[in-house]
């Protein structure tokens, strides 16, 4: 059941550049629906109840997603939809979120989430984060940690006391350190050490107490961010339009998580986790031919394998081809390998540089 006093803050604010030409500002990858179980910050909000009540939901995303993020979440009150004014990273978010928290109620503990990941298991998951609430309740400040299944390079990992670990215990276990993206040779040596997990973004904290860390170690963007008017008074989003800009842009972990003491991590078991962090991903959660084709609509295939399509209203034929992505748009048209998936956000670089904005 939920506490009346537990929160949620899920972070939208995000781009997808990765997804690029499906994901745009306006229909970022966090409110696509790449499965067909619902858009992924629909999930993410879904999973959340019934240990979080949709009404102690919160949201912070940009103004180009505001409208479609209220359409699709009616469950969560549209004044608890908030637009940041300026993109700065994780650790102001977070400090402004638990500001507004402490506004609306002074004993808020609060867990944050990022709107963009799978979690296949919803049922181990609500049971995990139930007993990270439980920890930030009695004062802790508390984060989940993923059981590595691979040496993954695009993660940042936490290192836990040797033999402390228990994968799905739902025992807080004290944080060693963390531990920045490894190169290779370093990530296989994390997972085959057993005591270091993925650090998936999820963490869980009193508003009041991550609020006075901050003010610790952030004080410039604490101040700024206590500044603020009452959550909800007629002067808060003129004062957070002024505010937020000069906010510093830093995250939550080098801001706050690596220089706090007294942070303690539940190692997950399995929840059938997964970032989703390029169209590769995608393909690998999809159902597949016979020879390791994915396709969302139609398609002609023959001698082909390990393809991804994504092209809606029109039949694709493939001849010959092995491990391509192809995505297509109305005004756009992917093609690339499967193995070079995590740099299609070059490419919306290039279109910037190019001032091809429509395209973005």
């Amino acid at each position: 059941m939920s506490n009346q006093h537990y929160h949620a803050l899920i972070l939208a604010g995000g781009r997808g550049t990765r997804f690029w030409p499906r994901s745009r500002k306006s229909k970022a990858k966090q409110v696509l629906d790449f499965l067909g179980q619902g858009t992924l910050i629909q999930q993410t909000a879904e999973r959340l109840v019934p240990v979080v009540s949709p009404e102690n939901i919160w949201v912070l995303t940009n103004d180009h997603l505001r409208a479609e993020i209220i359409r699709q979440l009616p469950q969560v009150p549209k004044r608890q939809i908030i637009s940041e004014p300026a993109g700065r990273n994780t650790a102001p978010a977070i400090g402004l979120a638990a500001k507004i928290l402490q506004d609306v109620d002074p004993d808020a503990v609060m867990g944050v989430f990022p709107s963009d990941h799978v979690v296949a298991k919803p049922a181990a998951f609500r049971k995990t984060i139930q007993a990270a609430y439980r920890a930030a309740a009695k004062g802790q400040m508390a984060l989940l940690g993923l059981q590595p299944r691979w040496a993954e390079t695009g993660f940042g990992y936490i290192e836990f006391p040797k033999g402390a670990m228990k994968p799905g215990s739902l025992v807080p276990v004290p944080v060693v350190r963390f531990r920045e993206k490894p190169d290779a040779s370093t990530a296989k040596k994390f997972v085959q050490a057993g005591h270091f997990c993925w650090n998936g973004g999820m963490f869980f904290w009193r508003a009041d107490i991550f609020s006075a860390e901050l003010w610790h170690h952030l004080p410039k963007t604490a101040a700024l961010l206590d500044s603020l008017p009452k959550f909800g008074s007629r002067q808060f989003n003129a004062q957070l339009a002024e505010v937020f800009p000069q906010c510093e842009n830093i995250s939550v972990d080098f801001a706050v998580l690596e220089k706090s003491e007294d942070v303690v991590g539940i190692a997950a078991g399995d929840i059938g986790w997964d970032d989703v962090g390029s169209f590769s991903a995608v393909y690998e959660l999809m159902d597949k031919d016979g020879d390791d084709n994915a396709s969302r609509g139609d398609s002609l295939i023959s001698d082909a394998r390990g393809n991804y399509i994504d092209a809606p209203g029109k039949l694709v034929a493939l001849l010959g081809v092995e491990d391509l992505i192809i995505v297509d748009t109305p005004d756009a048209l992917l093609i690339t390998r499967r193995d070079l998936s995590q740099k299609v956000g070059d490419l919306v670089k290039l279109l910037e540089k190019s001032g091809r904005d429509n395209l973005l």
